[in-house]
């Protein structure tokens, strides 16, 4: 869990909880359930995609709908079957034929850029016809514009031959009802002669108490595109309405995932609006989300149009939510007593949330807090649930927002160093974090004979027993190209500062542990690389290169609460933004190494600062002066103290911590505990002033 939110963004987002849940359910569900956006789409906050979704499950899936008064089951899937859900809007038809490889093949090349493919399929004439579609697009324009590039796609074009392509709509007339699924199938199949788009769909219309059948024919892009197909149907299906606004569910077989002609999955398409597909399974059985990773969620699924995009909800009783979150956020086999103070805290700050994704009280990221569903359930994660169960801080009466983060760095962080402002129970204090580097092997910083700089593992290292004038040590390398790496950590998307064989001789300038959630080295970066970083998020834009980079200002516990560049403050909205800012930095407990700058001293008591762009000359033991032009150099203190240093301007960070450091310490948590504190004096410990109830 990495985000926070203000008391006031709280507090509003409780009251539109409170007036969008569903009427008959309201008192239960904000008590007892956790509505977790595994696909949401709100702009600015949180956006997570899919066109289309794939649930299936052990036991039969029931699928129907979910309004104020209630979930309907509407039909079953059975098991191992797949449901795929996706919107009834606007799509680019591709075409359409008879034969299955031919729709394969277009359905291939589109699946090589866009996740957007479906193949269905319909009855037309008295045959099977497939049809290839792309999109969820939320206008006719945005379609047409899908379709246009679809068209300038020469190999797909080539494939389609003679097929036109055209745009679908949700707009469709209406064919019924029919008392059974089968009689509107048999309908469907007798009426292939009009030719026309037809589909079966499920609508339970109000005041009406048994789920109708109906035949959907066209699927339009506006009413007035209905005209047109009207006569040719009704001469076919008889007299027919525009399908009116009772939420639906258009069903089609969908041979996107299987790709076999005999083979299909049930497809779901959910109309806009208000209508809320249900997807629920056996109260001891799960349900598994093809798209997120094969993943496998206790309790139920929503599916609903929001924002035009596809929202897939996770709804489940909140300890049973808690039960993947406690693995997710914390290793399973860590202490219980820390195991139970996660368990507490994530319950507490799911509960201070309200609807703080409008349709969601969480998301399923470290934007809230980590869910990945059943896979990260074990025994010791639902004991400590359940250890603790009902159980929330609150402070003067109202239940905190109980933020936590992977590691402190050893002080925990005061609210004011995050966001700017005071939280009377997030107080800097000091924190047993070092945990985190028990069994990790320590690394030297060298220079190698070619005057590259850079980390190599202590195994890799054996001590020749000789030391350099200054009292380095002399180290040797053991195996044939052994990597030098910029930080000391194995780094597979990060290209080694050099690599060295066997017997090369390097020069020890520090030892230091890996780095870790607790003690970290990033960089060096250029300032181009900066730049980059930082011009998203400056709310003032930087001008020119950066020649300094400063901290002039911490908090409480030392992280950085405010810097310069080029003698200018970095205007940021919250200080907490430095640690994107300047590169994806693990925390804002650093400090700034500016590697080009040195301090010359002259003739008497001359000082010049020196920052990367002017040349620097050396005065041999001859007395010759020669022009300093190596990569890098090495500049000793009065203290002996040797320092690396560049010929070009780059900026090294080190630092501790791992996350915003408010609130519990995860690794924190795990020392304490090990010490033997239980789970409440943990939580006591890390949340000042804070009591600990049981709802």
């Amino acid at each position: 869990m990495r985000k926070f939110t203000s008391v006031l963004a709280a507090t509003v987002a409780i009251a539109v909880m409170l007036s969008i849940w569903p009427a008959g359910e309201r008192s239960a569900a904000a008590a007892e359930n956790v509505r977790v956006g595994i696909y949401l789409n709100l702009p600015g906050k949180y956006t997570t995609t899919m066109p289309a979704v794939t649930l299936s499950g052990t036991q039969p899936l029931s699928v129907g709908m979910r309004n104020p008064s209630g979930a309907e089951a509407w039909t079953t899937v059975e098991p191992g079957r797949l449901a795929r859900f996706t919107l009834d809007d606007y799509k680019v038809k591709l075409g359409e034929t008879a034969d299955f490889q031919t729709a394969l093949s277009w359905l291939n090349v589109l699946q090589q850029s866009t996740n957007a493919a479906l193949l269905t399929s319909t009855s037309k004439s008295g045959k099977t016809i497939y049809q290839v579609t792309e999109g969820s697009y939320a206008t006719e324009a945005q379609a047409k514009a899908g379709a246009a590039k679809w068209g300038g796609n020469a190999v797909l074009t080539k494939l389609l031959g003679q097929n036109k392509i055209s745009i679908m709509g949700p707009y469709h007339l209406e064919a019924g009802p029919y008392a059974s699924l089968a009689e509107a199938r048999k309908v469907l199949a007798d009426a292939g002669s009009a030719g026309v788009d037809a589909y079966i769909a499920l609508k339970k219309p109000q005041g009406v108490s048994p789920l109708q059948y109906y035949i959907h024919v066209g699927a339009e892009t506006s009413q007035a595109g209905l005209g047109p197909i009207r006569a040719k149907a009704e001469a076919v299906f008889g007299k027919l309405a525009v399908a009116g606004t009772d939420a639906y569910l258009q069903l089609r077989d969908d041979y996107t995932v299987s790709k076999k002609a005999g083979t299909a999955a049930s497809l779901f398409l959910v109309p806009g609006g208000d209508a809320k597909a249900w997807v629920t399974t056996a109260e001891d059985s799960t349900i598994k989300l093809s798209e997120r990773s094969e993943r496998t969620y206790r309790g139920s699924f929503e599916l609903s149009s929001f924002n035009d995009k596809l929202a897939v909800i996770n709804d489940l009783p909140i300890d049973h939510y808690l039960y993947a979150v406690v693995g997710g956020e914390m290793p399973a086999s860590w202490h219980p007593e820390a195991l139970k103070a996660q368990a507490v805290a994530a319950r507490s700050y799911v509960r201070y949330q309200g609807i703080g994704f409008q349709i969601a009280n969480v998301v399923d990221s470290t934007l809230s807090q980590v869910y990945e569903g059943t896979s990260r359930e074990t025994a010791s994660t639902i004991q400590a649930v359940d250890a603790t169960v009902g159980e929330v801080l609150t402070y003067q009466g109202k239940v905190i927002e109980a933020l936590f983060s992977s590691n402190a760095g050893g002080m925990t962080a005061d609210g004011k160093e995050i966001w700017g402002n005071d939280v009377a129970y997030l107080k800097s204090v000091k924190s047993p974090d070092d945990v985190s580097e028990k069994g990790l092997y320590y690394w030297y910083r060298v220079t190698l004979p070619n005057g590259k700089v850079g980390y190599v593992r202590e195994d890799l290292l054996e001590d020749t027993g000789k030391k350099t004038a200054a009292g380095s040590a002399i180290m040797r390398i053991k195996e044939n190209g052994t990597n030098i790496r910029p930080i000391p950590l194995i780094q597979t998307n990060v290209n080694p500062v050099a690599k060295a064989d066997s017997g090369t001789n390097v020069i020890a300038l520090e030892k230091v542990v890996q780095s870790n959630e607790n003690n970290w080295v990033r960089g060096p970066f250029t300032s181009d690389q900066l730049l980059e970083s930082l011009k998203a998020r400056v709310q003032t834009p930087i001008s020119g290169s950066i020649q300094s980079l400063k901290v002039t200002a911490t908090g409480p516990s030392g992280r950085v609460t405010a810097i310069s560049i080029n003698g200018k403050t970095v205007d940021i909205r919250y200080p907490d933004m430095l640690r994107s800012a300047l590169g994806g930095l693990p925390s804002t407990r650093f400090e700034v190494d500016e590697t080009a700058r040195v301090t010359v001293h002259g003739r008497g008591d001359a000082k010049k600062e020196r920052s990367g762009t002017e040349q620097l000359y050396v005065v041999g033991a001859d007395g010759q002066t020669k022009a300093l032009n190596s990569e890098n150099f090495f500049v000793m203190n009065g203290s002996g103290t040797i320092r690396t240093a560049t010929k070009a301007t780059s900026y090294r960070f080190t630092g501790t911590g791992f996350g915003h450091g408010l609130g519990l310490s995860q690794y924190g948590a795990k020392g304490l505990a090990e010490q033997g504190y239980d789970y409440q004096s943990i939580l006591k410990y890390y949340y000042k002033d804070i009591t600990i109830v049981k709802e």
